[in-house]
């Protein structure tokens, strides 16, 4: 007989959770409430909100407001963000991940170091919302690389001081961390600051064992969560039966057999509701005569 599971371990961080409850809080008090940026990139959860009264605007809108309420998400803004708030009198809801938040004073500690020889480089998905906030504590001068092979562009004529959106895998941070030590010279300091968050990174072992317990695997996350495509890389190499849904809409019932062992998962940003509702559709095809 078939079975699905849900993984207990999937669904939103708690900077997610917190970004959320407070813009729910928010939203109960009355008035409107935008938000800067998706609240998380998973687009059923943005529907809900919005059904609800949230607001989802960009930066060039958010330039164009005044006297209103704005949500800053979990993943941080740079701070020329919170000087359009002030001189615009925007209040700030701020719903920074406390990881994040740590992780920017770090950074813009140490870029106002005494000093002209210092280079701060982020390990990170350049574009996104959560590093574009890091390099904005350097004034734009902190430097962005995506894997090890991209250390090219850094100038090892400096002294290096490396960082990783918290997002990322440990894995990947180490191989950068290898390949700037096989590099620099002895007259040049390097230090790495592991900053990515456990909470995240703990996932990938627990999902792999996961996957791993299953003959089919679904992973459900939006199409715009890179959080999201990693992970459920994670799955595809332990498990190739492993399929990538943003909603129950997408099942494919015909991967689906009498004795199948169903597995159901998902990313740091995928709300636990909509994996129930995954759920909920493939039991009810299994109690159908459909098989």
């Amino acid at each position: 007989m078939a079975s699905t599971t849900i993984d207990k371990d999937s669904g939103f961080c708690f900077g997610v959770v917190t970004a959320i409850n407070k813009a729910e809080e928010e939203l109960k008090k009355g008035g409107t409430l935008y938000c800067l940026g998706d609240i998380v990139h998973n687009n059923r959860e943005v529907d809900r909100l919005k059904t609800l009264g949230l607001i989802t605007i960009n930066h060039e809108e958010f330039a164009q407001l005044h006297d209103v309420k704005v949500l800053l998400r979990a993943h941080g803004e740079p701070p020329e963000t919170y000087t359009l708030a002030q001189k615009n009198n925007i209040e700030i809801i701020d719903a920074t991940c406390p990881v994040v938040l740590r992780l920017q004073r770090q950074i813009k500690l140490k870029f106002q170091q005494e000093g002209d020889n210092k280079q701060i480089v982020i390990y990170g998905k350049n574009g996104h919302a959560e590093v574009l906030g890091l390099v904005g504590q350097t004034n734009g001068e902190a430097l962005v690389i995506e894997k090890s092979d991209e250390i090219e562009k850094i100038d090892f004529d400096r002294d290096i001081y490396l960082y990783s959106q918290t997002t990322k895998s440990l894995e990947g941070f180490g191989e950068v961390v290898t390949a700037i030590n096989n590099k620099i010279s002895n007259d040049r300091e390097f230090q790495s600051h592991d900053t990515i968050c456990r909470q995240v990174a703990n996932r990938i072992p627990r999902l792999r064992a996961f996957a791993a317990t299953h003959d089919l695997l679904f992973f459900v996350s939006g199409k715009k969560s890179s959080n999201g495509k990693f992970l459920f890389a994670e799955c595809l190499k332990i498990n190739p039966n492993s399929h990538l849904i943003s909603d129950a809409n997408e099942i494919d019932f015909s991967l689906i057999s009498n004795n199948t062992n169903i597995g159901i998962c998902g990313a740091t940003s995928t709300p636990k509701w909509l994996m129930d509702e995954i759920k909920s559709a493939i039991d009810q095809y299994l109690a159908s005569d459909t098989i």
